[in-house]
């Protein structure tokens, strides 16, 4: 208007579409978008992806105008936030240049935090192994299976930690949500370490019934230790990639950054209690 407040938005389209006699009041229909000068960059991205427009005026608090941003300046946002999420699904905090220009030493500062992180916490892997140590050395084929179920529940937490993630980043899922995602994810785990339990099943009997591998005398109950062993994993990885970044989003940390750390950290070590706790009831009385 007179004083430069924002009073609607007409599309080109719209004139364009309409009589050229008309006035621009007749074909304004008051509904309209606006960004709010002090509104962040990624609000500017959400509002975009919304409404879909391909421009947005821009006013202060006393909605006079500013401005227009198009879709072509949120774009470098947009490109910008993901890639720093994906840096920090990594493992890794975000580059503050593009990798070219970031310095030898600043790569290895940003790397180097996450990496003593996790490596802390596989010395607990190590611990759980020494605890288990007599049961190792009374069944030494045990150890064989040992990279299999601890890779299998964090490749299944890691999986749903990506699903869960993106649905919140995009507004899907919400902590109310835990519930649903928790039973979805349950059955998902459930089913999923069926699978991988049966194809280690039926790699234990072949290998065996082919003499391509001796796995003992009792390799029936081995094979069955794998089946439900994956069954347990698999289940409790799916598990807890679902629910941490729900819980961290809950408690204001950024899910993208700590998630896949602790997930791994998690899943591997309580991984191998739940294998050897599965072998010591299976194999009890046979080989352990």
């Amino acid at each position: 208007d007179n004083e430069g407040k924002l009073i609607d938005d007409v599309p080109i389209r719209r004139l364009v579409l309409n009589e050229p006699a008309k006035k621009v009041e007749d074909i304004m229909d008051g509904f309209y978008v606006k960004l709010n000068l002090n509104d962040s960059k990624e609000t500017a991205v959400d509002v975009f992806k919304q409404y879909d427009r391909a421009a947005l005026p821009v006013t202060n608090d006393h909605n006079v105008l500013l401005g227009v941003i198009t879709v072509d300046d949120v774009l470098d946002v947009e490109e910008e936030r993901n890639t720093k999420e994906m840096q920090r699904f990594g493992g890794v905090e975000s580059l503050d240049y593009p990798y070219m220009k970031t310095s030898f030493f600043q790569l290895i500062r940003k790397r180097a935090g996450w990496l003593v992180f996790l490596f802390l916490g596989e010395m607990f892997t190590a611990t759980a192994m020494g605890y288990f140590d007599s049961e190792i050395s009374k069944a030494v084929v045990l150890a064989l299976f040992v990279p299999l179920i601890i890779s299998s529940g964090g490749n299944s937490g890691s999986q749903a930690a990506t699903l869960i993630i993106r649905a919140m980043a995009l507004k899907e899922l919400s902590f109310h949500d835990w519930w649903y995602v928790m039973r979805r994810e349950i059955l998902s785990g459930l089913t999923l370490g069926v699978i991988l339990g049966t194809i280690g099943f039926i790699r234990i009997t072949t290998w065996q019934e082919f003499h391509w591998y001796d796995y003992g005398a009792h390799w029936l109950l081995l094979a069955i230790t794998i089946f439900f062993s994956l069954i347990g994993i698999v289940m409790w990885g799916t598990l807890s990639g679902s629910m941490i970044p729900i819980i961290l989003k809950r408690l204001k940390i950024d899910p993208a950054t700590s998630s896949a750390p602790f997930v791994a950290t998690l899943v591997d070590v309580t991984g191998l209690v739940i294998y050897f706790s599965i072998a010591a009831i299976v194999l009890k009385g046979t080989l352990l």
